[in-house]
């Protein structure tokens, strides 16, 4: 893995620091422009990286922050995951995320775009998918399905928490502490 030295702690690059540092050289080359191009770009947006950290960050010398890489995506005029992500040639290549290993292209595409939880466990696939509509997204970004949104609105008319609800059917853990409140 390669390392990032910042102070005594090294901080290290993982597989989607790797493809971030990949599609950065790969947008930056196809829309032609330098890294002193980029550089420029990306100060009139507000955000300060010299040229020589546009290298190093396309090296996976440097870390690229959740703030750099939506600067870069709002530069290059794609969405984050488009920088996150490895475009690749077939749904069913294999991609790796950091924390979660490897999947189908396909899944991770989903999962960045908000489709679907990134993992399904063999037999929550339901639960896991309830939950991904109820809080992976906002409610006015995606329409639940009528399942989901008849259980939702009679939770809602009956005033009672979805959180509480979802816990109460053995769906949830409850919070650290163990109590609703």
């Amino acid at each position: 893995m390669t390392q990032q030295q910042r102070g005594r702690r090294a901080i290290e690059v993982g597989p989607t620091g790797r493809t971030v540092a990949s599609n950065l050289e790969r947008l930056r080359k196809r829309t032609g422009v330098t890294t002193r191009q980029l550089s420029a770009a990306l100060e009139k947006a507000g955000r300060l990286i010299p040229a020589s950290g546009i290298t190093r960050m396309e090296k996976g010398e440097r870390v690229v922050t959740a703030d750099d890489l939506a600067a870069l995506a709002s530069v290059f005029g794609v969405s984050p995951s488009s920088l996150l992500l490895p475009l690749t040639d077939e749904p069913t290549d294999p991609v790796e995320v950091t924390g979660a290993g490897t999947m189908s292209a396909a899944d991770a595409w989903r999962w960045a775009h908000g489709e679907r939880p990134l993992k399904l466990t063999a037999g929550k696939e339901q639960t896991q998918m309830l939950e991904h509509q109820l809080y992976g997204l906002p409610q006015w970004l995606r329409p639940l399905s009528r399942d989901v949104a008849t259980i939702h609105a009679q939770l809602r008319e009956a005033g009672v928490p979805i959180d509480k609800w979802l816990r109460e059917q053995g769906l949830i853990e409850p919070p650290e502490g163990g109590s609703d409140g």
